[in-house]
């Protein structure tokens, strides 16, 4: 039987990338975006059959609801990747900065919840090798100047996946924290500096899937960011801030 695979975020950037890997497998897959007619049209070029969500993931009744009909068609799913995610440059100094501050935090991370939530009673009846795939980024390991909503919901992200974590042990499903580093998406597309250790997207999603398969409870990828967030762990304060007090900042005011 293919596996069963529900993907948010799934319009463009990772999300798109991962339900192509997906796809190319024969998973039967549960397909979530806020834009309709990209949805459609990445059903269209995955050979069609699958299950399409136009919904915001903020929106816990419209998952719930998604939820259903995608069990109801193939039944628990094996693995349920919580992709959707934005990002702007956001400074509290700047009141009209708040609203985007909000919005981030209700994507990245309420977003996450509950995309996850009507999943796990029906995964836990189901059996083992079950997946629950939150994706995070290295930006949440140390805060970053001018992406505070950013760092600080993916940091979030990074915490709740480690309490879900161990919540979930025993239950037959593993949750798989993934932290990227740079990924070549529209979301990075935007930023106005150098990007270490770039991926296409692509290569991304598949070594993603090599990490969502062996069950890895955190995972940063390429590796190179992995050895470079442990650094940055390591670093004092005092040494931090001096070298990344003056960093290149994401432009203001544009979700991503």
């Amino acid at each position: 039987m293919p596996p069963a695979v529900f993907i948010t975020g799934a319009s463009s950037g990772i999300g798109e990338a991962l339900a192509v890997y997906y796809a190319a497998q024969g998973a039967r897959l549960g397909l979530v975006s806020r834009r309709a007619e990209a949805l459609a049209a990445l059903n269209q070029r995955l050979g069609g059959g699958h299950a399409c969500y136009a919904l915001d993931v903020a929106d816990a009744g419209a998952l719930e609801a998604a939820a259903r009909d995608f069990i109801g068609r193939w039944g628990a799913p094996d693995i349920v990747i919580a992709n959707a995610g934005v990002s702007a440059g956001t400074l509290t100094e700047h009141p009209e900065d708040l609203a985007a501050f909000r919005r981030i935090l209700d994507i990245n991370v309420y977003g996450m919840a509950a995309t996850f939530a009507p999943f796990i009673g029906p995964m836990r009846q189901a059996g083992s090798s079950r997946r629950l795939v939150g994706i995070a980024s290295v930006a949440g390991i140390r805060g970053l100047p001018g992406a505070e909503a950013y760092s600080a919901s993916k940091a979030a992200a990074i915490s709740y996946l480690e309490s879900l974590r161990l919540e979930m042990r025993g239950s037959g499903i593993r949750v798989v924290t993934i932290a990227p580093g740079y990924i070549a998406t529209p979301m990075t597309g935007v930023n106005p500096y150098p990007m270490p250790f770039l991926l296409p997207a692509p290569e991304a999603a598949r070594r993603f899937a090599r990490a969502i398969a062996r069950g890895s409870s955190y995972c940063v990828i390429p590796w190179q960011m992995g050895i470079v967030a442990k650094l940055l762990r390591l670093l004092p304060n005092w040494l931090y801030d001096r070298l990344f007090a003056r960093a290149p900042q994401k432009p203001r005011g544009l979700l991503r």
